[in-house]
């Protein structure tokens, strides 16, 4: 056996199809937030009208943007993807930028993610309260049970240790949580459209409404007419509200250049994949909201009695079958973010250890499964916390996913830009493209950080502002006392 033999038997092994890495992708896509914020965000920030036509601009940016995936990915096949893009075009310290942020924004969801299994539960089982025992506290506001803690720590462990024996293993576990999620959707889209149980008056509000106004009222939601989106400013506020938060809607889709040095595949198939999975994640976020308002008479009284809209409108659906495809729905989407954001994460920090810029340690490859398996522990170890921090403390950190995506999507962008000259390929229209996803990548960013007047809920609150700061320190840290010494 050779020197590249020996090299190929320790690194990783090329164990995934096209079917695993669609998985992956929409997977990743849909999380427990598609489910519950037609009622915290979606429907009042926006309403059905202003969601659908947020949501389907906001895929078609990311469909703009994978453009540029798909052309990097057979150019640099190597786990790392935008780290490895940006790290061969712009040099070490972009590089490393693009990949500390990216392990923001992927594994600040693997926690987060845990903490919506005690949240599931709670709302399946009535006044059952299974998981609610031991003792109990609060972080934030949000209360954490021993039970519910328990619980979420074996999974977030069991999914890990799935993603250390093998990707292939990993990754078919991933195709039947996607495919069920799917599924679930789909039948409850079906009984919406021809149950005989929806009625299009119900869509009204059909711009969203101002919550706050009309908690700030003391109304019930009854009555919130006088307080509905409209006017041309109204409605361009209603659109912006939720395609502003499109990198965190649709983050997952760039997961799949993370794993190319495992595709057994043609790269030519990238693009679809992209595409598939962009789609089936649009689908999903405009089912979920349209379905909870054509269904629910006067939704915006559950809205502001902080009901579970989604759920109450799958009941009246379908009665308790309803509860249960949302159910395994919701249940599939957060196992599936769980197992492929472990996957992302490792990936990424495995490719960033190989090129210097992490500790050797998280480099190592397990000699049996070939999966990069002290990454993986790293990945295990650090979501542990989610469930002992709660659901509130958390999302203080997972507002950083949607900057770091942003990140990911301008160096994938910029990096197309820089190779196709130096490469002589490409096409004007891929040009064009590329450039127009390096504008919508900041302006992603510059919503995200920027309050913007008479815009709600898009920006990071005080205390994103405070992680995203220790974040950045933390990378300066770490950046002048490793990495530049080992460069």
């Amino acid at each position: 056996m050779n020197t590249s033999d020996n090299a190929q038997q320790a690194g990783l092994k090329r164990q995934l199809n096209p079917m695993h890495v669609w998985a992956i992708a929409f997977g990743c896509i849909i999380g427990w937030g598609s489910f519950i914020n037609p009622g915290k965000k979606f429907l009042p920030n926006s309403g059905v009208a202003g969601t659908a036509i947020a949501m389907v601009l906001g895929a078609l940016v990311m469909v703009i943007i994978a453009l540029s995936y798909a052309y990097m990915v057979p150019k640099y096949p190597k786990a790392g993807g935008e780290f490895t893009f940006t790290k061969n075009c712009f040099g070490s310290v972009p590089a490393y930028i693009c990949g500390w942020f990216l392990i923001a924004a992927y594994l600040t969801n693997v926690p987060m993610n845990s903490t919506a299994i005690g949240l599931i539960v709670d709302g399946l089982d009535g006044s059952a309260n299974i998981l609610k025992f031991g003792f109990h506290y609060t972080v934030a506001g949000f209360d954490i049970y021993f039970g519910e803690m328990i619980f979420a720590m074996c999974i977030l462990v069991l999914f890990g240790i799935l993603n250390i024996l093998g990707v292939q293993k990993a990754g078919f576990i991933q195709i039947i949580l996607s495919v069920l999620l799917a599924v679930s959707v789909f039948i409850l889209f079906i009984s919406a459209v021809f149950g005989g149980k929806t009625d299009a008056a119900n869509f009204a509000p059909i711009w969203g409404f101002d919550k706050n106004a009309v908690i700030a009222a003391g109304l019930t939601g009854t009555d919130v007419s006088a307080y509905a989106h409209s006017g041309n400013a109204g409605v361009a506020s209603a659109i912006l509200a939720t395609f502003a938060i499109a990198p965190w809607a649709f983050v997952g889709f760039d997961t799949i250049p993370q794993a190319a040095e495992e595709f057994k595949f043609s790269y030519r198939k990238v693009m679809g994949i992209l595409l598939v999975a962009i789609a089936f994640g649009c689908f999903v976020y405009v089912s979920n909201n349209t379905i909870t308002a054509w269904t629910l008479a006067n939704w915006p009284e559950h809205v502001i009695a902080g009901d579970w809209v989604l759920l109450v409108a799958a009941e009246a659906l379908l009665g308790t079958f309803g509860k249960v495809l949302v159910g395994i729905a919701v249940s599939c989407a957060v196992l599936s973010g769980i197992m492929g954001f472990y996957l992302a994460s490792s990936r990424l920090m495995y490719s960033m250890s190989q090129d210097g810029y992490l500790p050797a340690w998280f480099g190592k490859i397990d000699p049996k499964y070939s999966t990069p398996r002290n990454a993986m522990i790293f990945c295990i170890l650090i979501s542990l916390s989610g469930p002992i921090l709660g659901r509130e403390a958390l999302g203080w950190f997972v507002d950083m996913s949607a900057i770091g995506a942003s990140i990911g999507y301008f160096f994938t962008c910029a990096s197309t830009l820089v190779t196709m000259p130096r490469d002589g390929d490409g096409s004007p229209m891929l040009r064009l493209m590329a450039a127009v996803g390096v504008i919508f990548s900041i302006a992603f960013m510059v919503l995200q950080l920027i309050p913007i007047p008479g815009l709600s809920g898009v920006h990071f609150g005080k205390e994103s502002y405070i992680m995203l700061i220790i974040w950045i320190v933390i990378g300066i840290v770490f950046f002048f006392t490793r990495v530049k010494k080992s460069n």
